[in-house]
């Protein structure tokens, strides 16, 4: 792999910013589904990460963001969109056994079908 680009992703925190993307276009891939939001402003990229209880216990769902945060920032940095807010979430059973180059994979794929 690649390492990733000088490009720093902001990272979404408050719940508001999470329910607009997810009302957002979400791309279903096999290993994360990935929701984008274009803000129309002249912001940095944005970033989210969240796993549900459907996922795992606790060490299941931090390994999972922890692998869905250095997917997007190895994709983001070289492919992601300015003004754009991306949330990624995990999948139960998938994200955190998934091999890594499929996430990539997944996550490449995801940006190809958004607009």
């Amino acid at each position: 792999m690649p390492p990733a680009g000088p490009l720093r992703l902001e990272v979404i925190k408050k719940r508001a910013d999470f329910l607009r993307a997810a009302q957002a276009k979400r791309i279903v891939m096999p290993g994360l589904i990935l929701q984008a939001r274009s803000r129309h402003d002249d912001g940095a990229i944005r970033v989210g990460f969240t796993c549900s209880k459907k996922v795992g216990n606790a060490i299941a769902r931090n390994r999972a963001k922890r692998r869905l945060r250095e997917v997007a920032r190895h994709v983001l940095s070289h492919r992601g969109a300015t003004a754009t807010d991306y949330v990624f979430v995990g999948r139960a059973g998938e994200t955190a056994t998934r091999p890594f180059a499929a996430l990539i994979k997944d996550c490449n794929a995801a940006l190809d079908k958004l607009p």
